[in-house]
């Protein structure tokens, strides 16, 4: 459930930011246990329709509705969250391979798969390059415009800790995935006195969080 305001602007060069428009007051907000969640508040606008104009004010034809409608809203509880940690023992075997995937995972319902380029991607050869993706079967997924944040993390298996690179929160649009391509240099991964790869091991961790859309309050 969401707590939303819906309003339609007119924007030209000298104004492009909509009115302000008070969803909750502060003191509300801030005695929430409902919008307000371990510290963390969740705030979206959905822009649904547009109408464009020229700078002559000649009427531009647009396809569908000619209105601009922007849904403000704050998420209550309800987020979804899931990790999955991927123990590869063979990194070192993959000399041959320019992409690699774990087995798919399932969180809220929906099925994911980490991605690496474990000798970097074209656009970044001196770099582990990482990736979250979702199945490309799961079109319900992504046309429900459903937002998402995402961690990805490789263990550093002497200190025991990770070395993490998180999105901001990231719309179901697409299922080619959420990509570091610099993620960790290739030279610091296979430095043996670091502790990410011991031998032929590595231990990559994915945390995601699913929240929800303006569509579902």
């Amino acid at each position: 459930m969401y707590c939303g305001s819906k309003a339609s602007y007119n924007f030209d060069d000298k104004n492009m930011y909509s009115n302000k428009e008070c969803l909750i007051s502060l003191q509300e907000l801030l005695k929430s246990s409902a919008f307000l969640v371990d510290d963390s508040c969740v705030f979206g606008v959905d822009i649904l329709k547009i109408d464009v104009s020229s700078p002559e004010k000649k009427s531009v034809v647009v396809q569908k509705k000619a209105t601009t409608v922007e849904n403000l809203f704050v998420q209550k509880k309800g987020f979804i969250k899931g990790t999955y940690t991927w123990t590869m023992n063979n990194f070192l075997e993959l000399e041959s391979q320019q992409f690699v995937r774990s087995p798919t995972f399932e969180v809220g319902g929906h099925r994911w798969h980490i991605g690496m380029y474990p000798h970097g991607d074209k656009r970044s050869t001196d770099y582990l390059s990482m990736a979250l993706c979702l199945d490309s079967s799961d079109e319900l997924f992504i046309e429900s415009r459903k937002v998402v944040q995402i961690t990805l993390s490789i263990l550093d298996q002497k200190s025991g800790k990770y070395f993490t690179r998180t999105t901001g929160l990231v719309p179901c649009i697409c299922t080619e995935g959420w990509a570091w391509y610099n993620f960790l240099p290739l030279k610091k991964l296979k430095d043996m006195s670091r502790g990410y790869l011991i031998e032929s091991k590595c231990v990559l961790k994915a945390d995601l969080t699913i929240f929800g859309s303006s569509n579902d309050g």
